[in-house]
């Protein structure tokens, strides 16, 4: 199997969204849509994908109000746009997981991942932890000969913090004004996220911003920390910490395919080469077969008389021409196959430019919008959440209605049924 120079690496990414915009995230991670932003998606592995943790409710908004009501969880003075969820990406190169057992592998390790994701952010707060098995790696399969699929996980949790309610001077009781009245778990990313743990430099000083106050480290990097730490303290090995300040993962997926498609090109260019300057020595050597016409004269017999010293470089050139034709016609082929290679990403990427530079083109007014109007294109892109909501609303009472109106079809035929027997 072939291996990877690159060093395997965990990673894990955190994302933010609101009550307007999680729908989105929902109908990736649950496999809702119909078509896929990312191409890599085969709909026929779906089935393959391994739910951790399902949600209990319709929708992640509805689980949300569900457990709000039953008093799980407060949104109390929370803005109309405020980050309400967290989702946890977690991955791992590919071929760490092809050169450890592939898909019976990858299940353990996010099973454990997720153990991970409960302990951080409470086993109540998770509300849903999903493995992806349905992403295949172009680049793994092409090298492999064999489909290779992208194994990660995505959780989507609630940031929850305990926050003290204080009884407040309208308290009758004096003795009690001040002293804690009650204890909620409060959804707050900023408060979830707030790092408190500082910088310091090579000395151990600590590093200030300018305005004096100390700086903090990430706490999107000390998570990369802690997930590195319990995974590799419950025997997962063979992997590396990600990297610390990547921006890797804020590249979308036709912009990482793009990329990734460049980079395959770059690899079978020097592939090419590489065969390239195997296969010359090798075609020179078969041009000799030529100069073997010119050696020795004709007798009167009319049989051919060669010299002593000819006959033992036709003896050797004749040697050395069985193997070199086994191998200059493996040499051809393999030449041929990455030259196809070479032409089919080369078509490809360009197929992938073209379609990047058309969702450019189409986006430019709402750029530009965004460029010289933000008030007005903000407000713009939350009435189309609010579209969006609103049609997902109905297309669910839609739904609901027809399944509805279905049960009562089969009801009202098994009474009749009955009625004839």
């Amino acid at each position: 199997m072939a291996k990877s120079n690159k060093a395997d690496m965990s990673c894990a990414r955190v994302k933010k969204y609101t009550a307007s915009d999680v729908s989105k995230a929902e109908r990736h991670n649950e496999r809702k849509n119909e078509t896929y932003e990312n191409m890599n998606v085969i709909e026929e592995r779906i089935p393959y994908n391994v739910h951790f943790k399902k949600p209990f409710a319709p929708t992640y908004m509805e689980q949300l109000k569900q457990m709000e009501t039953d008093g799980m969880v407060s949104l109390r003075g929370l803005r109309k746009d405020a980050t309400l969820f967290n989702e946890i990406v977690i991955d791992v190169n590919t071929m760490y997981f092809e050169h450890n057992g592939g898909y019976e592998y990858a299940k353990q390790f996010y099973e454990e991942a997720f153990h991970f994701i409960e302990e951080k952010f409470g086993a109540d707060n998770v509300i849903s932890a999903v493995m992806h098995a349905d992403e295949i790696n172009v680049a793994a399969t092409e090298e492999l000969g064999k489909e290779v699929y992208h194994y990660h996980l995505h959780a989507m949790v609630l940031p929850v913090v305990e926050k003290e309610i204080l009884w407040s001077k309208r308290c009758k009781d004096e003795k009690l004004l001040g002293t804690v009245k009650e204890v909620v778990h409060q959804i707050s990313h900023s408060k979830k996220w707030k790092s408190d743990i500082p910088l310091t430099d090579e000395k151990g000083n600590l590093l200030l911003r300018k305005n004096g106050k100390p700086m903090f480290r990430a706490s999107y990097s000390i998570l990369q920390d802690e997930l590195f730490n319990y995974m590799t303290e419950r025997g997962f090995k063979g992997f590396q910490r990600g990297e610390y300040g990547s921006t890797a993962e804020h590249l979308t997926s036709l912009q990482y395919q793009i990329k990734q498609d460049k980079e395959r090109l770059e690899k079978l260019q020097k592939r090419i080469q590489r065969e390239q300057i195997k296969y010359e020595p090798a075609r020179n050597v078969s041009k000799t077969y030529n100069e073997i016409d010119s050696m020795g004269q004709k007798t009167i017999t009319g049989k051919m008389a060669i010299s002593k010293e000819d006959y033992s470089q036709l003896t050797a050139l004749a040697k050395e021409g069985i193997t070199s034709r086994a191998e200059i016609s493996e040499l051809e082929q393999s030449a041929n196959y990455y030259r196809q290679k070479y032409f089919d990403c080369a078509n490809a990427l360009e197929r992938m430019k073209t379609k990047y530079n058309e969702l450019k083109e189409k986006c430019r007014p709402f750029l530009q919008a965004l460029e010289h109007f933000p008030e007005v294109a903000k407000l713009f892109t939350e009435k189309v959440k609010q579209l969006f909501s609103f049609k997902e609303a109905q297309e669910r009472t839609e739904k609901e209605a027809r399944e509805k109106e279905r049960q009562e079809r089969i009801k009202a035929r098994r009474n009749k049924r009955g009625m004839e027997r």
